[in-house]
């Protein structure tokens, strides 16, 4: 089955351009309107990237989708959580699974200054805010079990792995394969 690997925001030429502005430290966005920024790059991403894919018959992984918006703006920033909850139905398209990596921010943070890679915006925010964000995840995991899979992603990374291939084997009634 032909698979295509995508992120959010991003994942279409107009959404790696309004990633590029919420990912930048260069602006203090208010909580609505980095919530309809956030919409807006899905909208284009669904349009010009994820609906071609499935209507071709792909399957589409996506790093991150409206989860994301309601974990780190609804809950980690404060924003309108009903607002993001109509948003999130007006996109039309509700993913089949949802992975929730579950970590304590410490680690998590830890292993993103292992990788040597610069941080971006939500990355440099404070202790609190990913504690705001990890228990949103937890949250909308709980709401929705039968869409959620959450993964305790303080193993390692052989476990993780072999975690979400058997959450996706189990999900879709696929052969496990070990990773």
């Amino acid at each position: 089955m032909p698979t295509l690997a995508t992120r959010e925001p991003g994942g279409a030429p107009g959404a790696e351009r309004l990633r590029a502005l919420l990912l930048s430290a260069e602006q203090d966005w208010s909580p609505s309107a980095e919530v309809l920024l956030h919409f807006a790059a899905r909208a284009e991403h669904v349009a010009r990237t994820i609906a071609p894919a499935l209507a071709a018959g792909t399957w589409v992984v996506c790093d991150r989708f409206y989860d994301s918006t309601m974990a780190y703006q609804g809950y980690g920033q404060g924003a309108d959580r009903a607002m993001i909850a109509t948003l999130s139905g007006l996109i039309g398209l509700r993913p089949d699974l949802t992975i929730v990596f579950d970590i304590d921010p410490a680690i998590g943070r830890a292993r993103l200054l292992a990788r040597d890679i610069v941080a971006d915006r939500y990355e440099r925010l404070d202790a609190a805010f990913h504690a705001r964000v990890a228990a949103g995840f937890r949250v909308i995991a709980a709401a929705e079990p039968e869409r959620c899979v959450v993964i305790d992603a303080s193993a390692s990374e052989q476990d993780v792995a072999r975690q979400v291939a058997d959450a996706i084997a189990d999900r879709f009634a696929l052969p496990t394969e070990a990773p």
